[in-house]
């Protein structure tokens, strides 16, 4: 988070979320899904910024803010505001905008992530920090993505999103992310899933010593959305095979629910990765950064 010099806006990213491995471990019997994940977020991200108003405002701007389906009093962004303003009785006069460059429905959290986002900014502007459990009180209420979003750090993620734990360091490595920009639902993902009762995540090293190592360990496990999520959407199928052809890809699988893929390469060859596929596919979404 940073602010201007001048006192202008302060300024706040919201990363994308990337499930490196997400393995589906059961249903309860209110619905939830219970999910073993591990999670990280690379420098891929939507801008938020906040500024005092008169009343509660928010603008939305980027390529994909026309992609935001329904008023937007009802963006998640907003939610979490009024939400926050419920919790601490802090005044909602803020101009939030909103800068939309993760597309949406695409298996990387964007919504998640601008809430999480504006919880932090709301945190900074009134001087209102809350408490641990008051963040996943009111982070859980948003949504199940919200509360590790909202501690941008790699994790283990459980249950319904509501049990986080460190993970190892990261490794240096390059990410690069392709959508093929079709919006896959996550609730027809789930339907369209055979088993629900699937093995949790082997258990994680101390430390990965380098990205070798990360990789060794993610082929160890699953994303078991991904099978469900090609049969209603076979242009993922197209994404992973587009990038294992490429040889400085170390690691490629999709993440959550689908559309979006990641491609794991040394720190040098993310923005080779990405020029040579979107040489190829100039209609695919196409983002490169670090973890």
């Amino acid at each position: 988070m940073r602010q201007g010099d001048t006192g202008g806006p302060l300024v706040e990213t919201a990363r994308a979320k990337i499930n490196l491995a997400l393995h589906v471990t059961g249903r309860r019997e209110d619905g939830y899904h219970l999910l073993d994940s591990l999670v990280v977020f690379p420098d891929i991200a939507d801008r938020l910024t906040l500024e005092p108003a008169n009343g509660l405002e928010l603008r939305l701007e980027g390529r994909f803010a026309s992609a935001l389906d329904g008023p937007c009093q009802d963006n998640l962004i907003l939610k979490a505001v009024r939400r926050f303003a419920d919790m601490t009785g802090a005044a909602t006069d803020v101009r939030l905008t909103l800068e939309k460059n993760l597309p949406v429905a695409s298996g990387i959290g964007g919504g998640s992530a601008d809430a999480a986002a504006a919880i932090r900014l709301m945190e900074c502007f009134t001087g209102h920090t809350l408490a641990r459990r008051q963040r996943l009180d009111l982070s859980l209420a948003l949504g199940a993505d919200v509360p590790v979003c909202l501690d941008r750090k790699p994790a283990r993620m459980g249950g319904i999103g509501d049990r986080l734990a460190p993970a190892p360091a990261m490794p240096a490595a390059g990410i690069v992310l392709v959508n093929p920009l079709e919006a896959v639902s996550t609730p027809a993902v789930f339907r369209a899933m055979t088993t629900r009762d699937n093995p949790p995540l082997p258990d994680l090293p101390e430390r990965f010593a380098d990205l070798d190592a990360l990789c060794a360990y993610l082929r160890d496990t699953r994303n078991d959305m991904q099978a469900a999520a090609e049969t209603l959407c076979p242009a993922i199928t197209a994404v992973i095979a587009a990038l294992t052809a490429l040889p400085e890809v170390m690691f490629a699988r999709m993440s959550g629910s689908g559309a979006t893929c990641f491609a794991l390469c040394a720190t040098d060859k993310e923005t080779r990765i990405a020029d040579t596929v979107a040489e190829a596919h100039p209609d695919w979404w196409i983002a490169a950064g670090r973890l």
